[in-house]
């Protein structure tokens, strides 16, 4: 089965983010299998695809540089509920906003990144992008999924055990969805990954396409940079519009699953920057990494 998408959480009140193979020119052990060819990206007026000019959150709007485009790939808002635990303490209440429900193929975190960075990438006039993750990366299938829809090629760099990494790797997980999106799968070892690094095999790679006549966009390791960190600034105002619409009462703390740090970035970039414009108490911010 595919793997599910990293979650979003918040605590007394709490919420919470449910969030053919050739060898190439890389290092040693990576390999990768071809995709299929695209065109230009496609252009639709509103709704799923879209391009829209992006206007930041009034709180937010001294920040710089501002993104000057996004492309709506999420379903969004996402929705928040109660999530009735047992044993919680007197007086705690946890609620769950549901970022896995964001989109299918897309789900998660990462649609709220790539909906920044795929639209700096067409705006680039790339025509294909690169990423890095892990064998069953959520991201890099994610990443696949919206290259495809915009008519971009994609190449992931997945990190895998020595043993496999000279070894097709089949359709398990995320893996079925990439090849099916026609991305190219280059594989490398862990301990080649640990003694390279994602940064340097990504620009190897970016080299190794332009030599070929292509125009390649890199996305980091879980779309974790400062454009990426947008998405989840974005999911602050998305929250405060929630609770001013519903009229729930604000959330003390917010618990979020962290990988590669650029959605704990945008949340605690948004709320500090909510409470240094008046706007209330600060969520304290909490991060659990390995989940």
């Amino acid at each position: 089965m595919i793997s599910p998408p990293t979650p979003l959480t918040s605590l007394s009140r709490l919420t919470t983010f449910s969030i053919g193979t050739n060898n190439t020119s890389l290092p040693n052990s990576i390999r990768s299998s071809s995709s299929l060819s695209v065109s230009s990206p496609p252009t639709m007026q509103g709704g799923f695809l879209s391009k829209k000019p992006y206007e930041p959150p009034s709180w937010a709007s001294h920040l710089s540089p501002i993104p000057p485009h996004t492309f709506s790939l999420g379903h969004l808002p996402t929705p928040i509920h109660k999530w009735n635990l047992p044993n919680l303490p007197d007086g705690t209440e946890v609620w769950i906003k549901r970022d896995d429900l964001s989109g299918m193929q897309l789900s998660g975190n990462k649609v709220r990144k790539l909906e920044f960075l795929m639209a700096d990438a067409v705006s680039s006039g790339a025509d294909c992008v690169i990423t890095v993750g892990g064998i069953q990366s959520n991201h890099c299938r994610a990443t696949a999924v919206a290259a495809r829809y915009l008519n971009l090629d994609s190449y992931l760099i997945l990190r895998t055990s020595k043993v496999l990494v000279e070894k097709d790797p089949g359709l398990v997980g995320n893996l079925l969805v990439e090849r099916l999106v026609g991305a190219h799968i280059d594989l490398v070892s862990k301990e080649e990954y640990a003694k390279i690094g994602s940064v340097t095999l990504a620009e190897i790679l970016k080299n190794k396409l332009e030599k070929e006549g292509r125009k390649p966009y890199i996305i980091p390791v879980g779309g974790s940079n400062s454009l990426g960190t947008w998405g989840y600034i974005e999911a602050i105002r998305e929250i405060e519009q929630q609770i001013e619409n519903s009229g729930m009462a604000k959330f003390d703390d917010i618990v979020v699953a962290c990988g590669s740090g650029g959605t704990i970035a945008g949340l605690s970039l948004g709320v500090n920057i909510k409470q240094l414009e008046g706007n209330g108490k600060k969520p304290f911010i909490c991060s659990m990494r390995g989940l």
